[in-house]
């Protein structure tokens, strides 16, 4: 009727339930996980799903998230085939002078058929869009 579906995106994955109910939540994510998975095969298509990070990275002097700061981590560590996260330097320091202001790091932490590793971008905030940076012009920031 709509025509194929090409993409699947869950915003916010510990919202979902998972069919059986337990005590322990992190068996909870780990069917929903494995769900996830075996619907992206099943489907053939990308499988986007978008989580929420616990706290401890605000306890870090530095505050790229880390695949152990995914909220109940364990099992998307294990099923998903790429994470990445995004860390905007200005957001943690505010200093009006911050050389980082209006640059954002995708950070490819997991990439099961990849390479991993950091790409700058610009970041509009005015229109939460990023734009790639020239190569050359992110040196510093290494």
């Amino acid at each position: 009727k709509h025509g194929e579906l090409g993409l699947f995106i869950i915003d916010y994955r510990l919202r979902m339930k998972a069919p059986f109910r337990s005590v322990r939540r992190d068996l909870e994510i780990a069917e929903i996980s494995r769900a996830l998975k075996a619907l992206a095969k099943e489907l053939n298509i990308p499988v986007i799903a978008l989580s929420q990070l616990n706290r401890m990275l605000e306890q870090r002097a530095d505050k790229r998230p880390m695949m152990s700061d995914l909220r109940e981590s364990g099992a998307l560590e294990q099923d998903a085939d790429i994470i990445a996260f995004i860390y905007r330097d200005e957001v943690y320091n505010k200093e009006p002078d911050n050389p980082k202001k209006g640059t954002a790091e995708i950070i490819v932490a997991k990439n099961r058929n990849g390479a991993t590793g950091v790409a700058m971008m610009h970041f509009h905030g005015q229109f939460t869009r990023f734009e790639e940076l020239a190569p050359d012009s992110y040196q510093e920031f290494e």
